[in-house]
């Protein structure tokens, strides 16, 4: 770990959970540039088709356009893969950040509805 992340307030981590019918991905701190690749990364990993996959957002405390940037990007990839990505628990910043963006309806079902975590 580098002198930097360790005297980061809110540093990033994510704490993944593989269930036979969803993989949920719970995030923590705030998802800004370096996060967003981190994100980014652990959730390629993920992706196949048929697969259920739902970010957790509950503990992000801050969202910044690269942040944004990392879930669209798994989106796109998710979306080509024939694989599902859901959001869920969107802070109000967070979810103001995606509405103003006119992307929280690519994510509306899985944000409206109450989603049951492993």
């Amino acid at each position: 770990m580098s002198q930097l992340a360790a005297d980061t307030p809110a540093q990033f981590s994510i704490d993944v959970n593989v269930q036979p019918d969803v993989t949920a991905v719970r995030c923590s701190g705030r998802l800004m540039v370096e996060s967003g690749n981190i994100l980014r990364t652990e959730v390629q990993k993920l992706i196949k088709p048929g697969a259920r996959i739902v970010l957790d957002l509950t503990n992000v405390t801050h969202c910044d356009s690269m942040g944004l940037g990392a879930v669209i990007s798994l989106y796109v990839s998710s979306k080509s893969a024939g694989c599902r990505l859901e959001l869920i628990n969107l802070g109000q910043k967070v979810r103001q950040l995606f509405s103003m963006t006119n992307l929280l309806s690519l994510f509306e079902p899985a944000t409206d509805r109450s989603c049951r975590m492993p």
